[in-house]
């Protein structure tokens, strides 16, 4: 539970953070988790923070946050969330809304907007401008006449409890507490990168407080893992074994479309377990040559999913 903190005085920062329900499309993190650990970051750094969360996303924040139930998809009915705001962290936009909220966050005098995206554009600029999702968002905060940072992240550890992409993971949770079982396509030779939501909030952080990262995209990535090592870190937190059951490919995308998984987070997923399993050693020192590195910017070294595992056993219990 958080604690209450302290209200930081009038002449401190106004940082506006957004929250969205749930998206299982791909490339989607979770807004929620990553928000309300960046609000406990911000306030422990002594800013204000104003939070517009959509109604499903209003609960657990810290007591100082000053909430707005709204969505940032819908800007014009909450024009007001951005007045007296230095810097927005736009978390959960959408093509079609996010130049209306620029048009608002400008009108409103805030400084600086950093973009919690995903790895798309990097595909995305091969399709025509009508297909882009990720990318028109960027581009949208670039052309906004504001200061801009992009962080792309790695798939988020906690992202299995709220239901955001990847499909990797996602039904664990239930599985172990009534097996423990996991049932995995790609079980034994499938890799993903993951990141601690603690360590992508401090990213964030940075990037909305210090100057260095403007024009920056950041790619905040974390080590790939084998998914086998993932079951192995909950297993040892929990203090029991875990049974293993592999699934082939298309028995897996069923069972993720039983969960309510789309094909084409589906597709990505599949994919990504695949390549980075084969392509393991080359995709690993590109996370590492990565400048500025997440360990750079946080000043210390990435939690792990060893730790993570420690952290939220009592959810697998």
């Amino acid at each position: 539970m958080d604690h209450p903190n302290p209200r930081a005085p009038e002449s401190a920062r106004l940082r506006l953070l957004t929250a969205v329900s749930p998206r299982k499309s791909e490339g989607a993190s979770p807004t929620g988790i990553v928000g309300r650990s960046l609000a406990r970051q911000l306030l422990a750094a002594g800013d204000r923070v104003r939070v517009l969360a959509e109604p499903d996303q209003t609960h657990g924040w810290p007591a100082a946050v000053e909430l707005v139930a709204g969505s940032i998809t819908r800007p014009p009915a909450h024009a007001a969330v951005f007045d007296g705001v230095d810097s927005v962290f736009l978390a959960g936009a959408d093509p079609v809304s996010a130049r209306a909220a620029m048009v608002l966050a400008r009108a409103a005098g805030v400084r600086r907007i950093v973009v919690l995206s995903s790895h798309g554009p990097e595909y995305e600029a091969a399709n025509p401008p009508e297909t882009w999702f990720w990318l028109a968002v960027e581009q949208t905060v670039e052309h906004s006449g504001m200061e801009w940072a992009h962080i792309r992240p790695s798939a988020v550890m906690g992202a299995m409890f709220e239901g955001c992409y990847p499909a990797t993971g996602s039904g664990w949770p239930d599985t172990i507490r009534s097996g423990p079982v996991v049932r995995e396509a790609l079980l034994d030779s499938g890799h993903y990168p993951f990141i601690h939501e603690d360590d992508l909030a401090a990213v964030a952080a940075a990037a909305l407080r210090e100057d260095a990262y403007g024009g920056t995209v950041i790619e905040a990535v974390g080590p790939p893992l084998s998914t086998r090592s993932r079951v192995r870190s909950i297993a040892d937190a929990i203090g029991g074994g875990i049974a293993t059951a592999e699934l082939s490919p298309a028995d897996g995308r069923a069972d993720w479309r039983r969960r309510g998984w789309p094909d084409g987070a589906i597709d990505v997923t599949l994919y990504a377990l695949a390549e980075y399993g084969e392509r393991l050693a080359e995709l690993t020192q590109w996370t590492l040559d990565q400048r500025p590195s997440v360990r750079e910017i946080i000043g210390r070294p990435l939690r792990t999913y060893d730790e993570w595992a420690v952290e939220n056993a009592d959810r697998f219990r």
